[in-house]
């Protein structure tokens, strides 16, 4: 089985437009790298559900996560877009099953809607969500993937749950893609979320890249997928690799590539962003890979100021694993 990728585009929250002084042109740097994806060999872009920057709150842009996957939707032609992950707490499920429904007709079918129970204290806070505790906040993310699931595949669902309650709502259209928007969990907690995953979920990521992570995950979900009678082979399992910055032939690994000159310091460069070879960053996805994820989605720094690594992914990195 071939493995699929996906990338993630610059929208804010990471410092990825710092440097770029007017929003408009800002919106339009992702919009390029969305649109070098989708005439590439990427299977997808990705996006984040955060309101501002992560993990330090500051006053540099962050475009909201569906309202650009919309935009996106009708940027692009062929690649699909996800989120990862929506947060539960920031808009009704209810209410979320309708935008995805519109999203994916938008896209013609190339939505992934991606969900998650949400963890960023101080965004729910600012925002006016209060905080709810981990037992709270996964009752409602469990109550959420049904009420979502079933908004696709019922004319008049009924849910009366302990957080949310649907009556009859109607729903049309659902979708584009048949049988109904594509669906992914976020998380690898082994006793809700990858429970959530086997029962509705089309998709799910986990391990961040690590290998005996990813492995671990894969058994947890298996027998998650035997109790409830589903091949877990339905499943698509992701992993990401973040903040990696692919470097050129010849290029010292040990300074900072030109576009990252005034807009990042070595030191904060160095903590959080790796420079890695094609051969290196091919061998971190082997891993994963053999570890049992057959999709991959890659933070490539600096895409806002130069798609060139995105263009060598594709042409040096995808093609290894077809």
């Amino acid at each position: 089985m071939a493995v699929k990728f996906g990338v993630f585009v610059p929208q804010g929250w990471k410092m990825d437009l710092v440097g770029i002084p007017d929003p408009i042109e800002q919106y339009e740097a992702m919009t390029r790298v969305a649109r070098v994806a989708d005439e590439t060999s990427f299977d997808s872009i990705w996006v984040y559900d955060h309101f501002h920057t992560v993990p330090t709150p500051t006053y540099e842009t962050t475009f909201e996560c569906w309202t650009i996957t919309a935009g996106l939707a009708r940027d692009t032609q062929r690649v699909r877009i996800g989120q990862m992950v929506t947060c539960n707490g920031y808009r009704q499920p209810a209410l979320l099953a309708k935008m995805a429904s519109t999203v994916d007709v938008m896209s013609r079918g190339r939505l992934i809607c991606g969900l998650g129970a949400g963890w960023y204290e101080h965004e729910w806070r600012a925002y006016g969500y209060g905080f709810p505790d981990v037992p709270e906040r996964m009752g409602m993310f469990r109550e959420a993937c049904e009420i979502v699931y079933r908004m696709w595949t019922e004319d008049a669902p009924v849910f009366q749950g302990k957080y949310y309650a649907i009556d009859k709502p109607i729903n049309q259209p659902p979708g584009a893609r048949k049988p109904h928007p594509e669906f992914w969990l976020g998380g690898g907690g082994e006793k809700v979320t990858l429970k959530l995953v086997a029962k509705w979920a089309d998709g799910c990521n986990v391990g961040g890249g690590d290998p005996d992570t990813v492995r671990q995950k894969i058994a947890v979900l298996r027998r998650h997928c035997e109790d409830v009678g589903r091949d877990i082979n339905e499943i698509t399992i992701s992993t990401n690799f973040q903040n990696i910055y692919l470097l050129r032939d010849g290029e010292d690994a040990a300074q900072m590539p030109p576009w990252a000159d005034g807009k990042i310091s070595p030191e904060v460069y160095g903590q959080n962003i790796q420079n890695l070879t094609v051969d290196q960053l091919t061998a971190k996805i082997e891993a994963a890979v053999a570890a049992g994820a057959n999709y991959i989605i890659v933070y490539l720094a600096g895409l806002a100021y130069d798609q060139d690594a995105l263009r060598r992914f594709s042409e040096e990195v995808i093609p290894r694993f077809a």
